[in-house]
């Protein structure tokens, strides 16, 4: 059949209504793919090169930050406790990622985060300030909170807030890596990538603890992370989110990583022998359409 005779063929067909879409478009295809989460699992001692494994499943970091973008790096450095005592993100694993950002052309790279011990202990006795600091490039920062940079966002999808301060330079990023550490956490049950926003938000701190796990989920709905990059090299069971006795900590050399913040968190999860909806942030912010909770339905691939 020539173009001729199929066109009219197809003015038959359609009663000689215009079609603007290409038939093939209007044929369902028995073998459409499902869309899937996907979440890359990686486990090693030598941080510094778990970071690039971790990220390799996903396409690298060149599939994640681009040439002269602002890169911002939310590490947890909200405790005054060495790396050992597993309360905040191991520096290598932060430092690894900022040299990573660096080598796929970031413009700037800022790492920080609003501690609730003092700043400046937070940020020494972490070892991620120094850490930082020894990559030696004028384009990485590694500064303290800078409370007059805290402005009021709308929260249009919250269910719980509508309205909270937040860092101006985290929503200024054009690529904003969410860097947590994994442990247990006396008030949320745990302490993961969604929680992890709440060092980037100014006000009273303590009332999100009023309904803390939608209301954890109501702030993620204003910062998409570009990934989250869940530590896991050794988490802290017990007694958090401060922790204190290295008795509390539990080597697993791991690290999770998924554009999807919630898929990340419910994976997490199961290091703590606990189920993702467990967590109230997880399936609060499930229900709100922020990511994956299903295990079923999230590709795990192990590097």
């Amino acid at each position: 059949m020539d173009r001729r005779q199929f066109l009219k063929k197809l003015g038959q067909w359609t009663g000689g209504v215009s079609l603007s879409l290409p038939i093939l478009q209007m044929i369902p295809s028995a073998k459409a793919e499902v869309p899937t989460t996907l979440l890359s699992l990686a486990e090693g001692k030598d941080y510094a090169t778990l970071v690039s494994k971790v990220l390799a499943p996903l396409g690298g970091i060149n599939s994640l930050v681009k040439k002269n973008e602002k890169v911002v790096i939310k590490p947890n450095i909200a405790w005054d406790r060495t790396p050992e005592q597993g309360a905040n993100t191991h520096p290598e694993v932060v430092k690894s990622l900022v040299t990573l950002c660096l080598e796929a052309g970031a413009s700037q790279v800022m790492v920080f985060d609003r501690p609730v011990n003092e700043e400046r202990r937070c940020y020494a006795n972490s070892g991620i300030k120094a850490a930082v600091e020894s990559i030696g490039d004028r384009r990485v920062i590694c500064p303290y909170i800078d409370q007059r940079k805290f402005i009021p966002v709308r929260i249009n999808k919250g269910k719980s807030i509508t309205e909270w301060e937040f860092y101006q330079d985290a929503l200024e990023a054009d690529c904003y890596i969410n860097v947590p550490v994994a442990k247990q956490h006396g008030a949320s049950g745990l302490s993961l990538g969604l929680k992890n926003i709440m060092g980037i938000i100014g006000g009273r701190r303590g009332l999100i603890h009023l309904s803390l796990g939608q209301r954890i989920a109501d702030l993620n709905t204003v910062i998409k992370p570009r990934l989250t990059l869940i530590d896991a090299t050794r988490i802290l069971f017990r007694n958090g989110p401060s922790g204190g006795s290295l008795n509390d900590v539990k080597v697993l050399n791991t690290l999770i990583a998924s554009r999807d913040t919630v898929a990340a968190d419910a994976y997490a999860t199961t290091f703590f022998q606990m189920e993702p909806e467990a967590v109230d942030s997880t399936r609060a912010a499930y229900q709100l359409g922020l990511g994956e909770m299903d295990l079923k339905k999230i590709k795990i691939i192990r590097a």
